[in-house]
């Protein structure tokens, strides 16, 4: 019985670590919703503006995503393929060489493909609403999901400047539960967004985020999109089959008894 007890506690660990963030933040929950087409195309376009700058999604390539989100090739090369060289059929690849982004940043910034499959969408979505202002920062900014980044906060003109009223060792200390990170939605009165900083709403940059991160969950594992609706094909057949197998095992075994 104990082994059955320990078993069970590693198999749950992984599940319970995932509900927290760095620092121990608790992380804001994001729904996935790959059956909306409308909400991947424009986390698709905000992944390419404002994440491959510096970025790549080497595992990905740009025709693969207009056919899976319905998307005409013609329009993803007019809107979302910025280097003249590159072609639909093409990965989202950078052109960034990796010596100069390890000289920039200290390391080179991280292949995307598969990054919400890693830390999860509810990770992914949290952190880039956690940017706040700190001076102390190479790049001016921290975040309180993973304190002390070297990420620079690409979305800062549409949030505003996040200002963190509490001190370091509130935030990383403990000072976390009186903080919500989001957009400067105060908790305790820790976090505000500086006013007419941002060119968006709370509620625009929300939505905004939500699309992103909803786009690299479908860029993580594409064939999610197909493999739902297979698997549920599969179960009609076995609860179909199930009626005749019944069926058969009491014709065998009817004289038995």
């Amino acid at each position: 019985m104990k082994k059955y007890l320990i078993a069970l506690m590693m198999v749950l660990a992984p599940v319970t670590a995932s509900a927290a963030g760095g620092a121990g933040v608790p992380l804001d929950e994001m729904n996935v919703d790959l059956t909306n087409k409308a909400s991947l195309q424009r986390g698709m376009a905000a992944f390419v503006n404002n994440c491959m700058g510096c970025h790549s999604a080497q595992y990905q390539r740009f025709e693969r995503a207009a056919t899976d989100l319905e998307m005409p090739n013609e329009l993803v090369v007019e809107n979302l393929i910025f280097d003249s060289n590159k072609k639909v059929g093409d990965q989202m690849t950078i052109a960034m060489p990796k010596e100069d982004a390890q000289n920039w940043f200290g390391n080179p910034p991280p292949d995307l493909t598969l990054e919400a499959r890693l830390r999860g969408p509810d990770w992914v979505y949290t952190y880039l609403r956690s940017f706040y202002k700190d001076e102390a920062r190479p790049w001016g900014v921290n975040n309180v999901v993973f304190p002390d980044v070297g990420m620079p906060n690409v979305l800062e003109q549409l949030q505003g400047t996040v200002v963190n009223h509490c001190t370091p060792e509130e935030m990383h200390a403990g000072g976390h539960e009186k903080v919500d990170p989001l957009t400067g939605v105060r908790m305790g009165g820790c976090m505000s967004v500086e006013p007419e900083s941002g060119s968006m709403s709370e509620d625009e940059f929300d939505r905004y985020v939500y699309d992103l991160v909803n786009f690299m969950a479908y860029m993580a594992e594409p064939s999610k999109m197909v493999s739902g609706k297979i698997g549920t094909y599969v179960l009609i057949f076995l609860a179909i089959l199930f009626v005749f197998a019944f069926a058969l095992k009491k014709e065998y075994w009817k004289d038995v008894h």
